[in-house]
């Protein structure tokens, strides 16, 4: 499956849309498919600072627990509070609905140690 061209993405999986000086933040269709069946989600708060690297959350499906990873630097914004009651929804929607938090983007230049959908395609296929 060709994952959305529209954001980036890193080695532990994690998806960035930018959309101004927010970058929305997920789980890639492809972590979701390893995973399974996702059950519980443990989210950050809002006003918490991730650093590039730092573990953020984690995610329980009925094989395994995951922790999150942050893709880059910021202050949350905002957390997916809704995936408390629904956690399925990042399997049925990782692109979209499932989305886990939004960070002001701290340094635009985080980016481009991202890879494109084509470069992740291509990483996932090298397993």
């Amino acid at each position: 499956m060709a994952h959305p061209s529209d954001r980036k993405y890193s080695n532990e999986h994690e998806w960035v849309l930018v959309q101004g000086d927010v970058a929305t933040i997920g789980i890639s269709d492809f972590a979701q498919d390893q995973l399974g069946e996702v059950v519980y989600v443990d989210l950050p708060s809002a006003g918490d600072v991730l650093a590039t690297g730092d573990s953020f959350g984690e995610i329980e499906s009925v094989k395994s627990v995951s922790e999150l990873f942050a893709p880059l630097s910021g202050e949350i914004v905002e957390v997916n509070s809704a995936l408390g009651d629904t956690p399925e929804t990042v399997n049925s929607d990782p692109h979209g609905a499932g989305w886990m938090v939004k960070v002001k983007l701290e340094d635009a230049a985080q980016l481009d140690a991202l890879m494109s959908a084509e470069e992740y395609d291509a990483f996932i296929v090298e397993g």
